[in-house]
């Protein structure tokens, strides 16, 4: 693999609630190389690839003083919206009890396409030439435990998208597959965005927690002045997931445009403190949650609870919303404030649920009592929308460099590994 202090990456995203792809262009230039010493800075602690590093910082790995982070620069963000056809299927995958592998083959090669157009109208649009391309794939299944399947146990994960298909069409190397690494490693395989996170908002005198809301939410917390080894994320619960199934269900939208249904609507406030006493709640950390515990099946459920004590669907709404900003809230109070030792606390919000204002006001009733100040990541220089797809061009720089990717205080891992597979055009 070769080597340069300056690449242009990639980075392809598509999430839990499955609306379509975003496509993030950085540009990433390490430090390391620039100043030309011998070998790139790396990630996990005691790392010799440290060679201008104290002992101390060779110790705690990177430093939040920036001394061996990359440093990124956002040259392009687009979403595309799937097909009505492919976000069909995409959803039938994502809730069928059994499919066809016909079916299957079909998708993963169909979301290979997608992808493909989807960098090359990115390209076309900003007029920037890449070197690399980072791709999440859509997430079909995952499954963080080991739980037994033909006389074995084991943990697992599926992330379509045929990566070549993305190589052939941009005649670049692409990187995919992320998360089997961390998985085998003892880790979760999720969440892989605290590398991003720490790059970009880590601080000597504030402490941050990165909160993003898709699909599923959640959250990087980085006490001030913390080295990554201190990097603490989970999966909170419910993002987007039932606020977006309850709108696409009684309203026949996509989703709750600015939280506006929500607005009118009224907590049921004993749906609220049922849902709260589900088990995933209470887990500590690291955990990791998706469709298997907050898909169809529980918004479902959900929705018949709220029916049964108001039928006014504006309620219903309400409540969801308010089970995600609640969850969130409860989320930092047990487990991120006892960690942040009195410092001011930036409590930065990122992903589709950031464009929601009922979610926003929530969610600053409830955190700004506990010292966080609110704000979005737009205030930052990173887009909201782009975030995810940003951080898959970080990894696959980091992959490309073969540099561990993973922070195991966040998935559970062992240890920190090199994430992906490489697919050459």
């Amino acid at each position: 693999m070769t080597k340069s202090s300056t690449m242009t990456v990639a980075g392809v995203m598509s999430g839990t609630s499955a609306d379509g792809i975003d496509v993030a262009v950085v540009r990433i230039v390490d430090p390391a190389l620039a100043a030309k010493t011998k070998t790139p800075p790396g990630w996990g602690t005691g790392d010799r690839r440290f060679p201008t590093l104290s002992q101390k910082e060779r110790k705690d790995g990177a430093t939040s003083s920036g001394a061996c982070r990359p440093k990124l620069t956002l040259l392009a963000h687009e979403h595309f919206a799937y097909p009505a056809p492919l976000r069909r299927a995409v959803l039938a995958a994502m809730n069928a009890d059994a499919i066809a592998t016909a079916e299957l083959a079909r998708l993963n090669w169909r979301l290979g396409v997608a992808y493909a157009e989807a960098v090359g109208a990115t390209l076309a649009r900003n007029k920037v030439k890449l070197d690399l391309v980072g791709c999440h794939g859509q997430t079909l299944y995952h499954q963080p435990r080991a739980e037994a399947y033909a006389g074995k146990k084991f943990a697992c994960t599926w992330q379509a998208g045929e990566a070549q298909a993305i190589a052939a069409a941009m005649g670049v190397p692409v990187v995919s597959n992320f998360r089997p690494a961390d998985m085998l490693a003892g880790g979760q395989g999720a969440p892989l965005v605290p590398l991003l996170d720490y790059v970009l908002f880590a601080d000597e005198k504030r402490g941050r927690v990165l909160q993003n809301i898709g699909g599923i939410a959640n959250l990087t917390a980085i006490p001030a002045g913390a080295a990554p080894r201190a990097v603490l994320a989970f999966d909170t619960g419910p993002g987007n997931m039932v606020m977006d199934w309850l709108a696409q269900e009684l309203f026949g939208q996509p989703f709750d445009r600015g939280g506006a249904q929500a607005a009118r609507g009224t907590v049921i406030e004993p749906v609220l403190k049922a849902a709260l006493r589900h088990p995933y709640f209470k887990l500590r950390p690291p955990k990791t949650a998706g469709r298997e515990q907050f898909g169809r099946a529980y918004a479902a459920d959900f929705l018949d609870k709220c029916r049964a004590k108001s039928p006014n669907p504006n309620d219903a709404l309400a409540t969801a919303t308010a089970l995600t900003a609640e969850t969130i809230a409860q989320s930092y109070a047990r487990f991120v404030a006892p960690q942040m030792k009195d410092k001011p606390v930036d409590f930065i919000v990122s992903g589709g649920g950031a464009r929601n204002r009922t979610l926003m006001k929530m969610l600053a009733a409830r955190l700004e009592p506990m010292g966080c100040t609110v704000r979005d990541s737009n205030e930052f220089g990173m887009p909201a929308e782009a975030k995810e797809a940003a951080a898959f061009a970080l990894l696959a720089w980091h992959t490309w460099h073969r540099l561990p990717g993973s922070v195991p205080p966040a998935t559970g891992a062992k240890r920190a590994v090199i994430l992906g597979q490489v697919t050459y055009a």
